[in-house]
């Protein structure tokens, strides 16, 4: 009887042991904590860089490209892990030269987002009228998507975020877009181009696939890391922006470091503090 009872009780002691890593995976089946891959381009294989990321207790990923892998590859890999591509960071050139390559690629993934993540210098409009005509050009490449069952999505820099009469580049290319094309709002570049990130979540309500949660460091720290910050260990006023990302509509927060010593630590810290502070209220479209 006795020894029933020592292995009842070390039974009960395990499972409050793990009780909190099971409510943490249980959570986030419906958070909507994603990571970008390019995090963690330095951090090994593409085995290991997932591993990262299910060890952290996320479970979506936001992929660079094809990843240098087969579609059949990432998605055992994706499998493996149990990790959902939720989007994919897809150079405007691939867009133009091979939409339906890059569909294909990503239906076999099972992803249904493509993200322009960034324009060289020589796509990057100099007046109004560019960037005006450059929402016009996503506009049609968002509707080319859309027939095929994909979303396409705008990633910014501060480049985009240059004033022309009191309206920023940003908001003319998707003026000129339509509503079909979506935002993936990067928190970290928007404060860096002087502008309240509150104030520009409020501008694309509605239109908010994500947003990419970084933070930036106090001035004149982390300058080996670009001057950026694990989400919340910055200068980013984090109790004001996730309330009014939730308001604004965001389906997704995406965490990302451009520049980590530790990229791991760095996707750790972040899920966790997003974990906590997260309003209860999460848009019905971040469950998809």
């Amino acid at each position: 009887m006795n020894i029933r009872i020592r292995r009842t009780a070390s039974l009960a002691l395990l499972l409050l042991v793990a009780l909190p890593a099971f409510a943490r995976d249980a959570t986030d089946l419906h958070t909507p904590i994603a990571v970008q891959m390019y995090t963690l381009r330095n951090a090994g294989s593409l085995d290991q860089q997932l591993k990262i990321v299910h060890d952290a207790g996320v479970r979506a990923v936001e992929t660079v490209g094809t990843q240098n892998v087969s579609a059949a590859e990432l998605k055992q890999l994706l499998d493996k892990y149990s990790i959902k591509a939720i989007s994919s960071h897809t150079q405007l050139a691939d867009l133009r030269s091979d939409l339906d390559g890059v569909v294909a690629f990503n239906r076999a993934i099972g992803n249904t987002t493509l993200v322009v993540p960034y324009l060289a210098e020589k796509d990057r409009p100099t007046d109004a009228v560019g960037w005006t005509a450059l929402g016009k050009e996503l506009g049609q490449l968002s509707k080319q998507a859309r027939a095929k069952g994909m979303r396409l999505a705008y990633h910014n820099h501060d480049f985009e975020l240059v004033d022309f009469n009191g309206t920023t580049g940003l908001e003319l290319l998707f003026a000129a877009a339509g509503p079909d094309l979506q935002t993936e709002l990067d928190l970290a570049w928007v404060a860096r181009a002087g502008h309240d990130p509150v104030v520009m979540l409020g501008r694309f309500k509605g239109r908010l696939f994500a947003v990419h949660a970084k933070d930036n460091a106090p001035k004149g720290q982390a300058e080996d890391e670009g001057g950026f910050a694990a989400v919340g260990q910055g200068v980013l006023d984090w109790k004001a922006i996730l309330p009014a990302a939730a308001t604004a509509g965001v389906q997704w927060y995406i965490l990302e470091h451009d520049q980590p010593r530790d990229p791991a630590t760095v996707i750790r810290t972040g899920a966790d503090y997003l974990r906590e502070h997260l309003t209860a209220r999460v848009p019905a479209g971040a469950q998809r």
